[in-house]
C-alpha cells in the first residue's frame, strides 16, 4: 500500500480553534441546499432511537448498552450525508437514491469500520458495568438507580470515574473516525490508511479536533434533552459539517483532489 507525497492546497482554509462555528455554518448551508437525505437520516435515527428507549426503559444495561453502540455506530448510518455534501461542493443535488445505491453497493471497508466501532462499543458497555458493579454499594439495575445512586450522590467518586473513562474509551474512537469515516467515503483507499490519516489530521489540530468532539457531545446532549427530537436536525448538521471538518484537516481541495493516501 503506497502513499503518495502530499501536494500543498493553496486555497486551504487555517484551521484554528474558531473552525467549528465554520463547520457548523457549512453544513447548515449543504443542508438548506439539499435538506431530503439529511432529515430523512435524522428522522430514521430518532425513531430508532425511540425504539431503544422503549424497549429497554426499565432495564439499565440494555439502555446503556443500546445507546451506546446507537451513538458509536451512528457515525457509519450517516456515511450518506459525506457523499450529499461532497457533491453540494461541486453544485450537484442528489437525492436519497444515490445514497441508497451507496450503501447497497456493499462497501467491505464501511462494513468493516462499522463492526470494528460496534466492538468498541461493546467494550465501553463491558466496562461500563463492570465499573459500576464493582463500585457502587448498593444494585444498579434501573435508569432511575443510575440517577439516584451513582448520577446524583453528593461523594465525589463513582460518576466522575465512570465519565473520566468514558471520555479515556471514546478518544480514540474519536481520532481514529473523525477524518476516517468521510474519507473511506471520498476516496478509495484502505481502513487502516484512513485511521492513520484521521490519527495524523488530530495530532497535526489537537485543540480544534477537541473543541470538534465538545461540539459534538454538547449538539447531541440537547438531541437527549428534546426526547430525540432535535436529532432530526441535529444528527445531518453534524454529519454535513464533519464532511468540512474532513476536508479542512486533510486540506482536501475544492475539487475533491485529495493526494496523500494509499491504495487499498
Amino acid at each position: 500500500m503506497n502513499a503518495h507525497p502530499t501536494t500543498p492546497n493553496s486555497h486551504a482554509v487555517p484551521v484554528t480553534l474558531a473552525s467549528p462555528a465554520r463547520w457548523l455554518a457549512l453544513g447548515w448551508g449543504d443542508l438548506r441546499r439539499n435538506p431530503s437525505p439529511g432529515l430523512l437520516h435524522g428522522l430514521l435515527l430518532a425513531c430508532f432511537g425511540w425504539l431503544l428507549l422503549w424497549a429497554a426503559r426499565d432495564k439499565f444495561w440494555l439502555l446503556a448498552g443500546a445507546f451506546s453502540g446507537f451513538l458509536i455506530v451512528a457515525p457509519i448510518l450517516a456515511t450518506g450525508l459525506y457523499h450529499v455534501s461532497r457533491s453540494c461542493s461541486s453544485g450537484a443535488c442528489v437525492g436519497m437514491g444515490e445514497v441508497v445505491s451507496l450503501w447497497r453497493s456493499g462497501d467491505r471497508r464501511l462494513v468493516a469500520f462499522g463492526l470494528l466501532l460496534g466492538l468498541a462499543g461493546t467494550g465501553w458497555v463491558l466496562t461500563s458495568a463492570g465499573l459500576i458493579t464493582l463500585w457502587s454499594s448498593v444494585p444498579i439495575e434501573k435508569p432511575a438507580d443510575f440517577l439516584r445512586h451513582v448520577v446524583l450522590v453528593r461523594e465525589l467518586g463513582l460518576f466522575e470515574a465512570w465519565l473520566l473513562l468514558g471520555a479515556l474509551l471514546a478518544a480514540p474512537v474519536y481520532a481514529s473516525t473523525v477524518v476516517a469515516l468521510p474519507m473511506l467515503v471520498d476516496r478509495p483507499v484502505g481502513v487502516m490508511v484512513a485511521v492513520q490519516a484521521s490519527w495524523t489530521a488530530v495530532a497535526n489540530h489537537p485543540g480544534p479536533a477537541v473543541a470538534w468532539a465538545l461540539v459534538i457531545a454538547l449538539l447531541v446532549g440537547l438531541s437527549m434533552l428534546t426526547a430525540l427530537i432535535g436529532l432530526i436536525v441535529i444528527l445531518p448538521l453534524i454529519a454535513h459539517a464533519s464532511w468540512h471538518v474532513y476536508c479542512d484537516l486533510t486540506q482536501r481541495d475544492t475539487h475533491g483532489l485529495l493526494q496523500g493516501a494509499g491504495q487499498p
